[in-house]
């Protein structure tokens, strides 16, 4: 473990104040790395405060949010469009603050469409920048790299090939892995999980994980409950698990499963629970859930799965010319080639997911097993303290 910093930073004449950061995230994914940053960075310094913009976890860790996290939290060209004077808001008011307050570094956490431009504007006006997550300049877009050297003075990065593509381009890039393979046990108990929710320790669950934006459980709910009445009929002992983000995302669920409901005219075996995903998923045999960091929790906890993205036509049909990546989902990212199926856009309905779900039940998931666990040691960094150690460099350089 590493000496703490020292408390403070001197600013005018012989006034000092705390070390200063400012950080943002833009969705539930980034509250985690957030939180984990901001814990770490409690540790490693003697006084530190935050300015910006997160999520529950982020404020358990003294974040006070400029505007509600989920405002940030739009998906695909379309409803980018939709909340664009929002969104212009929502930065504007990002910018001014950090301009009034002056943190000594600035921290984008993901959200790079939103974070990139005001790390540059911060930089341009003198401010030391990070942005934590790397966009997927290697598979599309590649020019971007150019932007991104000039709106940052590092990008902390969660997968470890990025390290070459940063590199050959000459932009700071330091790999730190994830907080959540740091957290998450090698091996996590079946058992426990499904007594913590009060299941029958011998059912057999498929969890259901449609997403924590309105927009993904808006179209992912229907597909996904349609697939559970088809696994349903061919296995009259399956049940289904849902954990939904917060009120809204229950609520939304809730009317899709009353609409297939009443279209099927009987209900569907379902166990709905507030939050709770990963003890979720730990209690399933298998799992359907949406693309993003529920596939990498779900990889973490060693459950099969089938990977679900789907979006609305014009995203679709604009975004599908310009994407170069054969596969979405972090598992396969990080094993390089598919390790676990992906279904996109109108192969996410409910025949297709219950036979790749129906095939998973029956099949041997050791090898599956196994590549989980190497990839889950690779992304065991410290993640929190490495980032942590990152962001205390480039805000004490004095260059």
């Amino acid at each position: 473990m590493s000496t703490r910093a020292n408390s403070t930073l001197t600013t005018t004449g012989a006034h000092e104040r705390p070390l200063r950061i400012g950080i943002v995230a833009g969705e539930a994914s980034g509250d985690i790395l957030g939180a984990s940053l901001m814990a770490s960075l409690r540790a490693e310094h003697e006084s530190v405060e935050f300015i910006g913009v997160g999520g529950g976890l982020m404020a358990e860790q003294g974040l006070k949010s400029l505007f509600p996290m989920e405002t940030l939290s739009v998906m695909g060209v379309w409803d980018v469009l939709k909340n664009l004077p929002t969104l212009l808001r929502a930065r504007k008011t990002v910018v001014s603050t950090m301009l009034a307050l002056q943190p000594d570094v600035f921290v984008g956490i993901d959200a790079p469409d939103f974070n990139l431009p005001i790390e540059r504007k911060l930089k341009e006006s003198g401010m030391k920048t990070v942005h934590y997550v790397s966009p997927s300049v290697w598979a599309w877009r590649p020019k971007r790299i150019f932007s991104i050297a000039k709106a940052t003075d590092m990008v902390l990065g969660i997968l470890p090939f990025e390290a070459d593509f940063y590199a050959k381009y000459q932009v700071p890039y330091t790999f730190v892995g994830h907080p959540l393979a740091d957290r998450l046990p090698l091996q996590t108990d079946h058992t426990q999980a499904r007594e913590q929710l009060g299941l029958d320790p011998e059912g057999q669950y498929i969890g259901l994980l449609p997403g924590s934006r309105g927009s993904e459980v808006g179209y992912l709910a229907a597909p996904f409950i349609e697939a559970a009445y088809a696994l349903q009929s061919r296995h009259p002992q399956l049940q289904f698990l849902v954990p939904l983000f917060n009120a809204a995302r229950r609520h939304q669920f809730e009317h899709a499963l009353a609409a297939a409901a009443q279209h099927h005219k009987k209900a569907l075996a379902v166990h709905l629970f507030d939050g709770q995903s990963q003890t979720v998923i730990a209690a399933s045999d298998a799992t359907i859930l949406a693309s993003g960091t529920v596939s990498l929790e779900t990889m973490l906890i060693k459950r099969p799965m089938v990977v679900c993205y789907r979006f609305g036509w014009f995203n679709y049909h604009v975004l599908r010319h310009f994407v170069m990546l054969q596969h979405f989902s972090l598992p396969n990212l990080l094993h390089g080639g598919e390790l676990v199926k992906e279904l996109l856009q109108d192969d996410v309905n409910g025949k297709q997911i219950a036979d790749e779900i129906e095939r998973l039940l029956v099949a041997d998931n050791q090898s599956l097993q196994l590549r989980y666990c190497e990839l889950h040691q690779q992304l065991r960094q410290n993640a929190g303290e490495k980032s942590a150690r990152t962001v205390l460099a480039i805000a004490m350089r004095t260059d």
